[in-house]
């Protein structure tokens, strides 16, 4: 890919049309191009493409041949390369303190999750150590694996709070998420995850704990507009129906979003309960009945696949996609990039482990990093390559789209873009 003098291409003031009715200057133009719009139901495969952005939209999505004459500022020949949309990471949890690799050394010798969760490891640890970080070692620790996701593509990323668990804490994590979109560039969602286990200040009391949560530290993240939605862990080994139920209560009344950590473990009836809520999405799954896939396609709520965790924890009980696919219910692919159950620094190896351990197609699990990933932050902007939406694009080293979700590992991104600027 090299850039060429500054050429011709034509303004589209509609941004709602490619038809481009007058000569004005433009951002960038890409040429040369695959271009994988994804703005129909398959990759929308367009041979000999062009892409233009202004003002860090875009303003032509289309073939080559139908770009008339007009300015633009940078030019860029891509030689032939595959372009999509940026990659949408819509379930991560990678603010947090230390590491748990000795953990995952004793479930590899037969220990399991519950088992350690109740030993003290698991959030506990992560809790213990992202306590004693403070906020600008939470920064350095985790820029790092930011930028990793970054350079394998992703332009997009969720981040949730979870591992402090006390309110000081729990906003000194979205504020390191703040940090970290500013730092590199790329968009960063946050969501309040303080249901995510219980602290050691409220053992043997978690209606108290969620009375906190309620009481305390979701008016404050609502006052700091530090969140863009609130989220729960629904499990035997965290917070029951109920005490969720009364979380997201809390957080309808403070206008926030609701997203959740559902039947990962056991059918507690996850789906249904975050589909009652509208939420933006129920995320793992992997127990979700008949009931839950007709709630959730009912209320539009997104499944996210989270294989990284599925085989990281060597679970032999995948979600229901076939159930999914009936009921129209949109699937999305993310990493779930935490320390304890899935250390996933790559959304594409999510992508081909959705592929090979869920069986999506891997044009399934290309829409899922994009358009279906960004309705589950509530998106609507980004995720496709059509004129008006973000220019957050990314110039692959393949041809074809299939291709994203074959090769295992690898650096692929030959480069990044996020409203039109490079970032990697």
């Amino acid at each position: 890919m090299h850039r060429v003098a500054a050429g011709t291409l034509c303004d589209n003031r509609d941004l709602s049309s490619t038809r481009i009715p007058a000569m004005h200057e433009f951002d960038g133009l890409l040429l040369d191009c695959r271009l994988a719009t994804l703005a129909g139901d398959g990759h929308d495969l367009i041979e000999d493409g062009a892409l233009a952005w202004r003002d860090g939209r875009i303003a032509f999505a289309g073939p080559r041949a139908d770009l008339p004459s007009a300015n633009a500022a940078e030019r860029v020949d891509a030689g032939g390369a595959l372009v999509t949309p940026g990659l949408v990471d819509c379930h991560t949890h990678l603010v947090f303190g230390g590491n748990r690799a000795r953990e995952s050394a004793m479930r590899l010798e037969g220990a399991t999750y519950e088992a350690i969760a109740r030993a003290g490891g698991g959030i506990a640890s992560t809790m213990r150590a992202t306590r004693e970080a403070g906020e600008d070692g939470l920064l350095a620790q985790s820029l790092p694996r930011a930028r990793a996701l970054l350079r394998d593509g992703v332009t997009t990323v969720e981040i949730k709070s979870g591992y402090a668990l006390d309110a000081g804490g729990e906003l000194s994590m979205l504020r390191v998420a703040r940090r970290i979109g500013a730092e590199l560039g790329i968009a960063v969602r946050t969501t309040l995850l303080a249901a995510h286990a219980l602290p050691p200040e409220f053992e043997g009391h978690a209606d108290a704990y969620i009375d906190h949560v309620r009481d305390v530290i979701l008016p404050a993240t609502a006052r700091e507009g530090l969140a863009d939605a609130v989220d729960a862990f629904c499990e035997r080994i965290a917070f029951s129906p109920a005490q969720t139920r009364r979380v997201f209560e809390r957080a309808r009344e403070l206008g926030l979003p609701v997203k959740l950590h559902a039947d990962q473990l056991s059918d507690l009836g996850g789906a249904a309960l975050a589909a009652e809520f509208g939420a933006l999405s129920a995320d793992h799954l992997e127990w979700t009945g008949e009931d839950g896939v007709r709630a959730m396609a009912a209320s539009g709520t997104v499944a996210v696949l989270l294989p990284g965790a599925y085989y990281a924890l060597r679970d032999t009980r995948p979600p229901p996609i076939d159930g999914f696919r009936a009921a129209g219910v949109p699937m999305a692919v993310a990493t779930d990039l935490n320390p304890g159950t899935s250390p996933l620094l790559s959304l594409r190896l999510a992508m081909n482990l959705a592929c090979t351990l869920f069986r999506l197609t891997p044009q399934e699990a290309l829409r899922g990093a994009t358009v279906h990933a960004a309705r589950a932050l509530g998106l609507t902007d980004r995720g496709r390559l059509a004129p008006g939406l973000r220019a957050d694009f990314v110039v692959w080293n393949v041809r074809e789209p299939d291709e994203l979700a074959y090769w295992i590992g690898g650096p692929l991104a030959r480069e990044v873009r996020v409203e039109g600027r490079a970032v990697n």
